[in-house]
């Protein structure tokens, strides 16, 4: 049992630098998609995911002095294909079909995330590390919020939006 709880835990330290890098590459993507976005409303909500973005980077360095283990050292894959699926949309798509390509861009990011930090989560429980489940708990919860943010601006007004550029 010893054995498994170890091999868990080092799934989970694999995890988590996982997601460290993955939020460093979104706060390195989120200041562009800001920019190129002609809906205010989506702007101002990737400025603030930026803000939340680096809040969640932080409670990870948090979780790592925690655990006692350096985050750095892997690179997400996962997350650097779909930061560049992104990157293809803002290059084919101009304004507001551009806008409703990036918000399905930054859901894909969004449902990334959702499942890293809810399997972290789990296995942090498993391994009777509450404070660190406690921690990724509200970043999953922040994730949630977004994804669902992102999906009504998308439904209210910028697929409208692009609907009507077409």
């Amino acid at each position: 049992m010893a054995e498994e709880t170890n091999a868990l835990h080092e799934l989970l330290v694999d995890e988590l630098k996982d997601l460290y890098n993955a939020e460093n590459q979104i706060i390195k993507a989120l200041p562009r998609m800001a920019r190129k976005a002609a809906n205010p409303e989506l702007r101002r909500a990737f400025e603030s995911h930026l803000e939340e973005t680096r809040t969640q980077a932080e409670r990870l360095e948090q979780i790592a002095e925690e655990m006692d283990f350096s985050l750095r050292g892997k690179k997400c894959k996962g997350m650097e294909g779909l930061l560049e699926e992104g990157k293809e949309v803002m290059q084919e798509f101009e304004e507001d079909t551009l806008d409703a390509g990036m918000i399905g861009a930054a859901q894909k990011v969004e449902h990334y995330e959702i499942a890293g930090y809810g399997t972290a989560r789990t296995h942090a429980n498993l391994l009777g590390l509450k404070k660190v489940a406690k921690l990724l708990q509200q970043t999953l919860d922040e994730e949630a919020r977004t994804d669902k943010k992102l999906s009504s601006l998308a439904e209210n007004v910028v697929n409208l939006e692009a609907l009507q550029e077409a």
